[in-house]
């Protein structure tokens, strides 16, 4: 009992101010997934960039990203989470440094893409110290912290960057989107040094596998699925999506090799039984599916804000923001409150973000022309509220019956099926925005429309299969309660 009140005992004292600079890194990382979109055009004309080195700046930061995710997680899981966190959080700011200061297009790219391997790497640490840090509610009340930076730091880049880029020049400006994070990550490093679990508390006494062909395997089927998706408006043509069918046959692969491998008595890098716990199996589907309706709204609202409504980066990203006001307020409340509704909790932050999509596209038909920062705010901070009640409140329920000997892993799985369903996301949404600007002769608000309704299309999947978790866990309850009946009357 004394877990759940938070006052467990045995529990580190340091672990809140250990979650502050988790939140730190986390915050750094996820930020530059969204805060480069805006500044594009600064790039462009600093170094005078082709459009397909523009891309390559977003995608290949993504791409790279995906790629460590669950090898990063396991080698946290056996070699100590405070060394791959500490080792991440500076090659990441090494990295930001080197975008920076890069002297051409190329440089930025090879530069983002050593980036985005820095995040992926850092990422799976922060819900895996999370799980060995807290205990019961305490928990849900850290993972809520961990979704509000989820939230503002996605909703918030645009506004950032725009502020920087006003600051800085049309022309140097995007530099300092990059060196922002230098300062920060030097000031952040000594102190996770010196509060996070020391390597030797997250290691049993046994020796442990790294399954290298594991890594290639899960690797190689990471790129292959992202790549064709993350370059889906750079790439034209069909032939692109046989690297889906190549990234099938390699996951195939990978979990019959990690059954062979399981069976010669090794540890595998991904125990399977971990999708035997509904929670888990569950959570990440849904997670999967939300992150293909979430992301995409601030990359096809921005695009309609400034290619069609010719708003600045600034102005963007200050119409975005009430999203990220309404996740940072629910994401706290709803970590809060998770072990008191569980995942009813999920179904009604799923409800109020498709009310919030259904809001906004009403408002753009009100207002097609003019003020379309102002008439979907309050839609919007309906959706970032509703959101808020999705990301952190699942993360607490899908990782909750996973052992913490395994948290690493599983979290960097779940960020996986995070970045792979933003990914698809992006892209469907994306092909149906450009399609609809094409054929209508530059209808932005048109196309706004009907990208909107393809990411609703992925929050109401995401609402069905929580709904549907809520379901079977009730069917399950009334089942229990059925069989013990006859016991408890006797």
């Amino acid at each position: 009992m004394s877990s759940s009140s938070g006052e467990a005992d045995g529990a580190d004292p340091r672990r809140w101010r250990a979650l502050a600079i988790c939140l730190v890194g986390g915050f750094m990382v996820l930020l530059d997934v969204s805060i480069v979109n805006v500044a594009l055009p600064s790039i462009r004309s600093g170094l005078g960039a082709a459009q397909s080195e523009l891309q390559w700046v977003l995608s290949g930061y993504a791409l790279t990203f995906g790629l460590l995710l669950v090898p990063a997680g396991r080698v946290g899981d056996l070699q100590g989470r405070r060394t791959v966190f500490v080792s991440s959080l500076a090659l990441f700011t090494l990295a930001s440094a080197a975008c920076g200061a890069a002297p051409s297009a190329t440089f930025l790219v090879i530069a983002r893409l050593v980036q985005g391997l820095a995040g992926g790497a850092l990422t799976p640490q922060i819900s895996a110290l999370i799980q060995e840090l807290f205990r019961g509610r305490e928990r849900g009340r850290a993972f809520g912290y961990y979704g509000t930076a989820i939230g503002v730091s996605t909703a918030v880049g645009p506004l950032l960057g725009g502020l920087l880029i006003a600051a800085f020049g049309d022309a140097e400006g995007w530099r300092a989107v990059f060196f922002v994070n230098v300062p920060i990550g030097l000031a952040a490093l000594p102190i996770a040094w010196r509060l996070l679990p020391a390597p030797a508390a997250d290691r049993g006494d046994r020796r442990h596998d790294l399954d290298p062909v594991g890594v290639v395997l899960l690797g190689a089927a990471a790129v292959a699925l992202l790549l064709p998706l993350v370059q889906e408006q750079e790439w034209k043509g069909d032939a692109k999506w046989l690297l889906v069918v190549v990234a099938v046959v390699l996951a195939l692969g990978f979990v019959l090799w990690d059954r062979r491998y399981s069976r010669r008595g090794k540890e595998p890098l991904i125990d399977q039984r971990l999708f035997h716990r509904r929670s888990y199996s569950f959570g990440i589907t849904m997670i999967t599916l939300y992150f293909a309706g979430f992301t995409p709204l601030f990359f096809v609202f921005t695009l309609f804000l400034q290619t069609g409504q010719r708003y600045s980066a600034l102005l963007a990203g200050l119409a975005i923001t009430p999203f990220a006001v309404g996740s940072a307020a629910a994401a706290a409340f709803g970590g809060r409150i998770v072990n008191r509704f569980g995942r009813p909790l999920v179904v009604v932050g799923l409800a109020l973000v498709a009310a919030g999509f259904v809001g906004a596209l009403i408002a753009v038909h009100a207002s097609p022309t003019s003020g379309t920062g102002w008439v979907t705010a309050a839609p919007l901070l309906l959706g970032g509220f509703g959101s808020g009640l999705v990301i952190s409140p699942n993360q607490t329920l899908t990782l909750s019956q996973v052992p913490v000997a395994e948290a690493g892993t599983a979290g960097g799985l779940l960020q996986t099926g995070q970045r792979v369903g933003s990914a698809v996301g992006i892209a469907a949404v994306g092909s149906s925005f450009f399609g609809v600007v094409a054929s209508s002769r530059g209808d932005y608000a048109q196309a706004f429309d009907r990208g909107l309704l393809v990411a609703l299309a992925f929050v109401g999947a995401a609402l069905l299969i929580a709904l549907t978790d809520v379901v079977v866990n009730r069917l399950a309850d009334h089942d229990r309660g059925h069989r013990q009946a006859p016991g408890t009357a006797g």
